[in-house]
């Protein structure tokens, strides 16, 4: 026997115990598998190598901590379109995973919950489908889990009860069922749960109203029924119930009083999907022991004619609810082993990573919150949209979807759910005005503007955790004005003769609008009229954007603004002296519109004024038409212009002057 075989035989044993330690997958293994995973075909995640290191910012969205670990996997958006693998329950230090806005199928891995150290789980917006693992129970540090818009079927774990630190809890828009789990009212920390639309049946359990951080409640477009616990109340608009006929309730706006308590062939279930009812009587119902209102709890027996003549039946619900009893006890024992764990201070290296989002927690500006204003609940009705709807629809704003950005905002394109096209504009809290009342003002001026040359809006978003406000507009697919300007011969963006007339008809008009015609009792200034804020629709139809914005805006924001107008030809030259902006001052940006659509040139400067003076108007429309337009309608829209560019504000005359001789034939 060589030396070789008697050594490998004397220390087999230890080599056995040594194996999985020394084929233990390193992070970098670990990562390439996810990368197999979630995106097969290799199309988005080409940086992340085998032959380079995690934490030197080569892999793109990957961020570690100061330990050299994988602490964070911000990937929203990204397009991938492959599963979550069960190899990243191996990234033992991960504190975000961040996955959501994309095309991801398959389930959820059990593994998962091998993140121990995991604060935020967000798979929103995917193609997820199955259960929702009951392991996810397990996992102590979680404080935000975002599995809305997916497609997870089954009911909702109860162990999601377990999770003593989970702020929020999304799941709307899945196709769950069952009941809704009483568990849920053990989390302390809990202020928001969203379980709308989806297929849930039952009463709301009294003890949810025992989550006193709770905050906002939507059980909106399900099945449930029964009373609704008057503990609910104290949500006021943050409780949203519509679109679940069976609900009663005191105090509750547009539910009626029930006529009892309880409905005995809709039983309220016990810890749903642990304890099943199958097979026993309608009317015995288990005790709920932490039922806080003695009113609303049932007797532990109710014993129909049915279970009297059946008595066999009475030893089977004996059976099981002895079993039952040792599960609460069980299931209470592991609560208080997993409420010791404690989640311990991480420092964060985002070094070249993906911004990680943390969207639900964290404090700061908040216009729309309960309480502090007149105006939000008007608002909110009709025209607020929520976070999750405005990342969606600009795929996280994803920047293939970015349209623009200047210093007040960042514009993108997106998709709603209907599949219409809208434009989001982004505007951080610090361009807004610090005074919340004021800044609600000028919400609301926002949202009573309509009329068909105004760009219409589709509704906003106030994100306290981002620190912005989303403006949503319906999308113009023709671009702004100032794209069709100081075009060369030949170029198929030239507009037509009748193009321009028609267009600035339709800037009058919502001018008009806006200056308290046709509609509005008040006159608004818009102050920020250009050729970068007309945008025309498929028609070529004009339409007038940023109205009322400025409303908005702090005041150093408007300055900026308004200097940058001045920069452009736009802004009345009284302002320099005054400081004040008029509605005579948004007669003068018309005039020089007009002016920029006769000449097709941006630049109007005092020379088109003499040349006008002294020689007429034909001279001066643009050469790219080549003779193609109405000498007499040119001649009309000259001297317009002409009027509305005066020095003097006194001489300019009123958009409801102008209207009238745009009128005259």
């Amino acid at each position: 026997m060589s030396s070789l075989l008697l050594y490998l035989l004397l220390n087999l044993p230890l080599l056995l115990f040594l194996s999985p330690i020394l084929a233990s997958p390193s992070e970098l293994d670990i990562l390439m598998a996810i990368k197999y995973s979630l995106d097969p075909q290799n199309r988005f995640l080409t940086s992340w190598t085998p032959h380079a290191d995690p934490c030197s910012g080569a892999f793109e969205g990957v961020a570690c901590n100061e330990q050299g670990h994988v602490a964070n996997i911000s990937l929203q958006g990204k397009g991938l379109s492959g599963s979550l693998p069960a190899a990243v329950g191996e990234l033992k230090n991960l504190t975000g995973l961040y996955l959501h806005f994309n095309a991801l199928s398959g389930t959820i891995p059990k593994e998962i919950a091998n993140l121990s150290s995991l604060n935020d789980l967000y798979l929103n917006v995917n193609n997820l489908y199955g259960d929702i693992p009951r392991e996810i129970g397990n996992m102590s540090n979680l404080q935000v889990l975002q599995l809305c818009y997916n497609k997870f079927t089954g009911s909702i774990p109860t162990e999601l009860g377990n999770l003593e630190r989970l702020n929020v809890l999304a799941l709307q828009y899945n196709q769950l069922s069952g009941a809704i789990p009483a568990s849920l009212g053990q989390l302390q920390s809990l202020t928001r749960l969203d379980l709308s639309f989806n297929n849930l049946f039952g009463p709301i359990p009294v003890r949810l109203a025992d989550a006193l951080k709770l905050e906002s409640l939507d059980i909106q477009n399900n099945s449930l029924s029964g009373n609704v616990p008057a503990g609910l109340r104290r949500l006021q608009g943050g409780f949203r119930y519509i679109n679940n006929p069976g609900l009663c309730g005191i105090e509750f706006t547009n539910l009626v009083a029930c006529k009892s308590l309880f409905d005995p062939s809709k039983p309220e279930p016990f810890e749903p999907d642990n304890f099943s009812t199958k097979g026993l009587p309608a009317s015995v119902e288990p005790k709920d022991e932490k039922c806080s209102d003695e009113s609303h709890c049932k007797n532990s027996w109710q014993y129909s004619k049915m279970a009297l003549v059946f008595g066999v039946i009475g030893i089977i619900v004996a059976s099981t609810v002895s079993g039952l009893s040792m599960f609460v006890w069980y299931r209470r024992q592991k609560q208080k082993i997993g409420g010791t764990i404690d989640a311990s201070d991480r420092h964060i290296s985002r070094k070249n990573a993906a911004p990680l989002i943390s969207l639900e927690y964290s404090n700061g500006w908040d216009p729309l919150a309960k309480g502090r204003n007149t105006y939000s609940q008007e608002i909110l009705e009709s025209f607020m949209f929520n976070l999750e709807e405005v990342e969606r629809a600009t795929q996280c704003f994803s920047e293939v979807n970015l349209l623009g950005k200047n210093n007040l905002s960042g514009i993108y394109r997106g998709i709603l759910r209907d599949g219409s096209v809208v434009v989001v504009k982004c505007i951080n809290n610090t361009s807004c005005k610090s005074d919340e009342t004021e800044f609600l003002k000028g919400l609301k001026i926002l949202t009573s503007l309509k009329h068909e040359n105004l760009v219409r809006l589709r509704g906003f978003c106030c994100s306290k955790g981002r620190g912005e406000c989303f403006l949503v507009y319906d999308f113009a697919p023709n671009g702004s004005l100032s794209q069709y300007l100081d075009l060369k011969k030949g170029d198929t963006k030239i507009l037509e003769w009748s193009t321009r007339v028609s267009i600035i008809h339709g800037i009058a008009r919502g001018i008009s609008y806006l200056h308290g015609k046709r509609g509005r009792k008040q006159a608004l200034v818009h102050q920020n009229i250009s050729a970068g804020n007309v945008l025309l629709d498929a028609h070529y139809n004009s339409l007038l954007a940023d109205s009322g914005l400025l409303k908005l805006l702090a005041d150093d924001v408007v300055f900026s603004t308004l200097k940058a107008s001045a920069a452009m030809g736009y802004l009345a030259p009284e302002y320099t002296t005054t400081g004040c902006v008029t509605l005579k001052s948004d007669i003068y940006a018309f005039g020089v519109l007009v002016f920029q659509l006769l000449t097709g040139k941006s630049d109007v400067t005092q020379l088109y004024h003499y040349r006008a003076e002294a020689s007429g108007y034909n001279d001066m429309v643009d050469v790219n038409l080549e003779g193609r337009f109405s000498e007499s309608e040119a001649a009309k829209l000259g001297n317009i212009a002409l009027l509305c560019t005066h020095e003097s504000p006194h001489e300019r005359p009123s958009m409801d002057h102008v209207m009238q001789e745009l009128s005259e034939k």
